[in-house]
């Protein structure tokens, strides 16, 4: 059976993480509205994270979703597909990937507790053909913070077929480029954009990498700091600097379906 990697970190000064709103399934193409930059990643349609365009042809997820953690080599990128706003079997666009680049030093299958792998799990997967404005407006990254309050889009365990949106969840805690944050997060949920308001505008302020168990024994989200490794990435891309996925032997997919219950915010699992 594939083992998940658990980003646990046993904190003793976060502030008590607060309930948020509820979670709220866009399950027509009119809830979408202007959100349709987020979509699904399948991996040959065997599995899936969460990713949102930055870019015509660039979805930022987080780094772990790409890689197949029994051999720690990277997914051949063109069996990846993001479906931009998927909604039940369809999506508005779907391409596939033709390259991906991973933060420096990030290590597929590292140390669960390593917080430093935790702030470089973010990656790029362009894609083969852009996605037109027309039909997905791509988000930018927030350059500074909100409110203290932020939102998520996600799809997971138990709502794969409908983004799930949940309006306002609290970042309770910022420190050594990680963002804690109490929103409702799952199996499937990696990679989903943290998203913060500056004004009337919405912007990526972080990604969804892992959980973090509190010492009440409650769990909350562990993102990262975005700006400086996402203009890292831009520009590994920009000069031809980043290897294109190689091929893994003996990689086992993970299926759509059913889940089991755990700390982390990865993959679904099969029974």
């Amino acid at each position: 059976m594939r083992r998940f990697l658990t980003y646990l970190f046993f904190l003793c000064s976060v502030l008590p993480a607060g309930a948020g709103s509820k979670l709220e399934v866009m399950d027509t193409r009119g809830d979408m509205l202007g959100w349709e930059a987020v979509g699904r990643i399948d991996l040959a349609g065997q599995g899936f994270c969460t990713g949102v365009l930055i870019a015509s042809d660039q979805v930022l997820t987080a780094a772990h979703c790409l890689f197949d953690q029994k051999t720690a080599q990277p997914l051949p990128a063109d069996q990846i597909v993001f479906r931009s706003g998927y909604l039940k079997g369809s999506a508005l666009s779907e391409r596939r990937g033709t390259k991906l680049v991973v933060a420096d030093g990030f290590v597929p299958g590292g140390s669960t507790m390593d917080i430093e792998n935790v702030k470089r799990d973010v990656a790029i997967l362009r894609l083969e053909q852009p996605i037109f404005g027309s039909e997905a407006d791509p988000f930018r990254i927030a350059e500074g913070g909100g409110d203290g309050s932020v939102q998520v889009m996600s799809y997971g365990r138990g709502r794969a077929e409908a983004m799930s949106w949940q309006r306002r969840c609290e970042l309770t805690r910022e420190g050594r480029d990680l963002k804690f944050f109490d929103c409702d997060i799952t199996f499937g949920s990696s990679g989903a954009p943290v998203f913060v308001k500056t004004g009337s505008r919405v912007r990526i302020f972080s990604l969804v990498s892992g959980t973090a168990r509190l010492k009440d024994g409650t769990t909350i989200g562990v993102g990262m700091d975005l700006p400086n490794v996402v203009s890292d990435l831009r520009a590994k891309l920009r000069n031809g600097d980043a290897p294109t996925a190689k091929v893994s032997t003996g990689a086992r997919r993970i299926k759509i379906g059913g889940g089991k219950s755990g700390s982390g915010a990865k993959f679904v699992r099969a029974n």
